[in-house]
């Protein structure tokens, strides 16, 4: 526990962080790949990119209100618990051991004191205060990678999978299903989970290390993931380009805070724009036998650009309690209403309210930050509690 002393400390010093704002995290993320270029190997450089104006990458901006988050709450930390959770969950699938916090601690302090000059007594507060946030993540993480070691067909660390199936399902969404080299079962996982894919390859200057949600019900015997191919992709467009039946690649275990979490009499509502299907795909294969009703509400661009149509379609006309809905945004001439989608334009729940309006759904949805605003916002004005809303970010986690 931290003494109130350092406590006092670390509140009275954090406005002067805060300010600096960016030019900490840049500092910080420059000084340790400078001194730790290893580390390259385990971070997405990509997210390091600054996209805008100059402004901080997505993974320095959630450094930055991390480190804000915690010096506003250091009194309070059991405000701090889900984000903890969700990054807990993140690292385990980078496989992020207790030396890696004591390197960034170490980065952590040197920038404070190099851009700041703040004194010894609060460069030790500041210490003491990171070593506390330090062990309540090392100590949640290893609590995970123990549960998924202890798993039927479980493991830790890296495990070796061979690619028993590539199939494009749309314009920009392929598909890639694995099965152990060892012939053995796989893990368990909760649907809305990702898995953690390790590439090295010689087109690649670093290790790639990536996160893809789980996009089918759990198997005992193999997992399939479906990946979207951006613009600029790095990682994406080397699966798509390289990575092909009968190669293999390693796995580190499923992981993640996102997950459908109900009981058989609770109705769900999984909403979802473009590769954002992904994990709500995951969850509708596992809501066939749901006692209670399930909308699948999806938007994409047209019909090329629609993954999983055919599935998802027979999903709800073998099982009445399911209905699914479709927003094309720019129809293509060869889309046709009522037969490839409902609704044309951007996702409007006021369409649908009526099916909304059972007090004790559970909402799930995930895609473009965008997507997602507009959607809790609708959900907030239909007077859905928050405690029901649950969505999932790709890459770098932001509030919505």
């Amino acid at each position: 526990m931290l003494n109130q002393k350092t406590i006092d400390i670390v509140k009275a010093t954090a406005p002067v962080i805060a300010k600096a704002g960016p030019v900490v995290t840049q500092h910080f993320y420059q000084r340790m790949f400078s001194h730790n270029p290893e580390l390259k190997d385990v971070f997405n450089m990509s997210h390091q990119q600054n996209r805008e104006n100059n402004g901080p990458s997505s993974q320095q901006e959630a450094l930055f209100n991390a480190v804000c988050a915690y010096a506003n709450n250091i009194d309070n930390l059991a405000v701090l618990l889900p984000a903890v959770e969700k990054i807990a969950h993140k690292h385990t699938s980078f496989l992020i051991t207790a030396e890696q916090y004591n390197i960034v601690g170490t980065h952590l302090l040197a920038t404070i004191d190099e851009l700041l000059s703040p004194g010894q007594e609060v460069l030790d507060a500041w210490a003491e205060a990171y070593g506390v946030l330090a062990n309540i993540f090392i100590s949640r993480e290893e609590e995970i990678y123990q549960e998924n070691e202890n798993k039927d067909g479980g493991w830790r660390g890296t495990r070796e999978f061979i690619v028993t199936n590539k199939q494009q399902d749309s314009q920009f969404i392929t598909s890639f299903t694995f099965k152990p080299v060892d012939g053995g079962k796989v893990a368990n996982y909760k649907p809305g989970q990702y898995l953690g894919i390790y590439l090295n390859a010689d087109e690649l200057e670093n290790q790639e290390i990536r996160q893809y949600s789980l996009s089918s019900a759990p198997q005992d015997d193999q997992y399939r993931i479906s990946v979207k191919r951006e613009v600029q992709g790095k990682v994406s467009n080397y699966l798509h380009d390289h990575i092909n039946i009968g190669d293999k690649v390693m796995l580190a275990a499923p992981a993640g805070d996102f997950f459908l979490e109900v009981d058989a009499k609770t109705p769900v509502t999984l909403l979802s724009a473009g590769v954002g299907l992904t994990p709500t795909l995951s969850m509708l294969e596992s809501l066939t036998e749901h006692q209670a009703s399930v909308n699948w509400l999806h938007a994409t661009e047209n019909g090329v650009q629609h993954a999983y149509k055919k599935q998802v379609k027979a999903l709800a006309e073998k099982h009445a309690h399911i209905q699914d809905l479709t927003w094309y945004n720019a129809p293509l001439d060869t889309d046709l209403p009522a037969e490839d989608y409902d609704y044309q334009g951007l996702m409007d729940l006021s369409k649908v309210a009526t099916q909304l309006a059972d007090d004790k759904m559970q909402f799930y949805f995930c895609g473009p930050v965008g997507f997602m605003q507009s959607i809790a916002k609708q959900l907030l004005a239909l007077g859905v509690s928050e405690d029901r809303i649950h969505y999932e970010c790709f890459g770098p986690h932001k509030i919505l």
